[in-house]
């Protein structure tokens, strides 16, 4: 169990620029990021060149890079870390994308992903409905990230988005409708 206090404390300290509390602090979060990282993977095509614990030292590179990182408290530092991931994984896809899959099935964002051959397409397509998300509504996009990507419950990621969790849920109820209606309007031009 993490000493809240001790990982509040450390935070500050990073946020001061002070890059001996980023080092300590990661090993106590390790855990943690490395389960998130292991989510993470789990909705990447097979044959992925990083596996979980590559995940979360290319993450400590960019964590240790950031000039004035300002993490308000744990949710939102793994909130950043959780797009942070994200964006490792979808550069590393970009370099050696492969392409699509035919039709789509249903995929739902509650739904817990584990890898196949047959359903790389899916989180391709997913990825590509919430760039365009993003590109709307940044808010619901990085609440999906969250959820999708760091595993962070509706809750936790109140917390990071200095948000109410019924808001927090309702933006997702939207995103996830929104990204349904994207994802199908996909696959109905790869079929036509």
């Amino acid at each position: 169990m993490l000493d809240a206090q001790t990982v509040t404390l450390l935070l500050q300290g990073v946020r001061r620029g002070d890059q001996e509390a980023l080092n300590q602090l990661i090993p106590m979060v390790y855990s943690q990021l490395r389960e998130m990282a292991d989510t993470a993977l789990r909705s990447e095509r097979g044959g992925h060149t990083l596996e979980g614990s590559a995940l979360v030292h290319e993450l400590y590179l960019r964590l240790a890079d950031q000039s004035q990182p300002d993490y308000q408290n744990r949710a939102h530092f793994y909130a950043v870390a959780a797009r942070i991931m994200r964006q490792i994984l979808d550069h590393a896809r970009s370099r050696g994308a492969a392409k699509r899959g035919g039709g789509l099935e249903k995929l739902t964002l509650d739904e817990s992903i584990a890898y196949s051959d047959g359903r790389a397409h899916l989180m391709i397509a997913l990825d590509d409905s919430l760039k365009a998300l993003h590109e709307i509504d940044p808010q619901k996009a990085r609440l999906v990230e969250m959820k999708f990507f760091g595993g962070l419950t509706a809750d936790e990621s109140a917390e990071a988005a200095g948000t109410p969790t019924a808001i927090v849920r309702r933006e997702l109820r939207f995103a996830h409708a929104w990204l349904r209606r994207e994802m199908d309007r996909e696959s109905d031009s790869a079929h036509g």
